[in-house]
């Protein structure tokens, strides 16, 4: 490990934590190993290491060594014993769950997610016999009552994606470990700056790393940390064997977003408060829904479980779907376009765009209207982002 290791905070380890620059001679930044397969000493070497007898690089679907300094990396910011690292943020869902569910299993869901989530979920149920069920995480009473005998995993997005609704985590996971049942949060919208879930007791967190820990928009990638046991018979099943593995450059580029994760973060909640009181004010929104809203019955569950608000916001616009895209539509600086987390500021229409895939009935359930909008406020002066804004609602 590098010699900086035993420092303790996270501002720190962002940058030196996982990467042992002797092991690679000197160099300051991580070297990008873009090769396919490793070459063996002898046969014999080559059947010790597929036989697991001796550690060691076979071929880069099994193990890289640019990929492995980042699923160390993710571990050390989320206290986890182990990481992993995936092609894409929903190679990483899909892996993640397929690795701890079999035919006739249950998964219970937090009332909305991702609108990829909700398509796997569904696909998992119509042809692998694999059943979940969506509910309201904050009403304990309904959570003790949706964990079933064959329930196997409890599925948490916190904030969850689109709405910004939270989900008190340390209640679920305490009803959760009665149970035996093993608890998985996506912490995408949070990063490992804002929230630890593993340190609140969850078994396994996962990323879209394509948004906050990338930062600039050029990466799609997931990871995930948890025990290494587990870690372990993720890797060599479903990571292996389904395919969704992560390239070594994608992997450097995540691990140069990583050393300004803290910096960015920062900025981007700045910028996100600032936003906020400038839309809750304005005639055109309805509502605007914020962790960081001191009105807001949830306002302190954010301050015990995440360190700043984040950066995303959602907010209604009167009028509907067809006001709220004649708004994006005059948008000049702020960019429409899904995705978060990037330098840029970016709004979209999550029900015709993110979960347009989700039926009218069960989108509604979640609170997905049609006049509602998330922007993820980027790194731009926070006065420019707001003119932009409010020069389209008029």
């Amino acid at each position: 490990m590098a010699r900086v290791r035993e420092k303790k905070d996270l501002e720190t380890r962002l940058i030196h934590g996982a990467y042992d620059r002797q092991r690679h001679h000197g160099s300051l930044t991580p070297p990008i190993y873009q090769t396919s397969t490793f070459s063996f000493d002898s046969a014999e070497q080559g059947e010790a290491r597929f036989a697991g007898n001796e550690s060691g690089y076979i071929y880069s679907r099994l193990g890289n060594p640019t990929v492995d300094i980042l699923e160390k990396a993710i571990a050390d910011l989320e206290n986890a014993e182990a990481g992993a690292a995936f092609g894409s943020g929903m190679a990483a869902v899909s892996s993640v769950l397929m690795a701890l569910v079999r035919s006739g299993d249950h998964i219970l869901v937090s009332e909305g997610v991702y609108g990829c989530t909700f398509g796997f979920l569904e696909m998992a149920q119509e042809r692998y016999n694999i059943a979940h069920n969506f509910i309201d995480m904050n009403d304990e009473k309904a959570v003790r009552e949706g964990i079933k005998e064959n329930t196997k995993v409890v599925y948490v997005e916190t904030p969850i994606n689109p709405t910004m609704k939270l989900i008190d985590l340390k209640t679920v996971i305490q009803i959760a470990k009665e149970r035996g049942v093993t608890v998985v949060v996506d912490n995408t919208f949070c990063s490992p700056y804002l929230q630890q879930p593993l340190d609140m007791g969850a078994d396994v967190v996962l990323h879209s790393a394509t948004k906050y820990i990338c930062g600039h928009g050029d990466v799609i990638a997931g990871l995930a940390a948890g025990k290494a046991d587990f870690i372990q018979e993720l890797k060599m099943t479903t990571l292996k064997d389904m395919g969704g593995v992560m390239a070594p450059f994608d992997a450097w580029l995540l691990l140069r977003g990583l050393k300004t994760l803290s910096v960015r973060m920062d900025r981007h909640c700045t910028n996100a408060a600032f936003l906020f009181d400038k839309l809750k004010d304005h005639p055109r929104v309805s509502k605007v829904i914020y962790p960081g809203d001191p009105a807001s019955d949830q306002y302190d569950l954010a301050k015990k479980q995440m360190s700043q608000p984040g950066g995303l916001i959602t907010f209604e616009i009167e009028g509907g779907k067809k006001v709220a895209q004649k708004v994006l539509n005059k948008l000049k600086l702020v960019q429409v376009a899904v995705s978060l987390g990037d330098a840029e500021t970016l709004i979209q229409h999550p029900a015709s765009m993110t979960h347009a895939v989700v039926p009218e009935e069960n989108r509604l359930a979640m609170g997905i209207t049609d006049g509602m909008l998330r922007l993820s406020a980027g790194l731009e002066n926070a006065q420019d982002i707001w003119e932009d804004l409010e020069q389209a609602m008029k």
